[in-house]
């Protein structure tokens, strides 16, 4: 499975898809510029609407490495047809870390 670096990730805001893959609450309290939340119990369901381009850069996130959710999503994108589906391992607590912005429920 393909990842992508938080500098890659960074420049390419805007042009991919990014999917917080944590939901509920976690997503509410931050995530990631424009990112949608989908977490693996709706792939199946969800991502036809909200990815309905199956060819389109597609970025999974969760926690950190330890966290398996965007591993599982990216997984499920992946077998469901998604042809460009990457994973940034290191999740929103490097992304916080090093300072970059992020969003709350409160400010999308």
């Amino acid at each position: 499975m393909n990842v992508i670096t938080r500098d890659e990730l960074h420049a390419a805001l805007g042009a991919v898809t990014v999917v917080d893959t944590l939901g509920g609450h976690y997503y509410g309290q931050q995530h990631l510029p424009g990112a949608i939340s989908l977490v693996e119990s709706e792939v199946a369901e969800h991502a036809p609407t909200r990815l309905p381009d199956k060819d389109a850069p597609i970025v999974t996130y969760c926690t950190n490495p330890s966290c398996s959710n965007s591993k599982a999503v990216a997984a499920r994108l992946i077998a469901l047809g998604y042809t460009n589906v990457r994973r940034y391992v290191e999740g929103i607590e490097d992304w916080v870390q090093a300072g970059l912005p992020v969003e709350s429920r409160e400010t999308v």
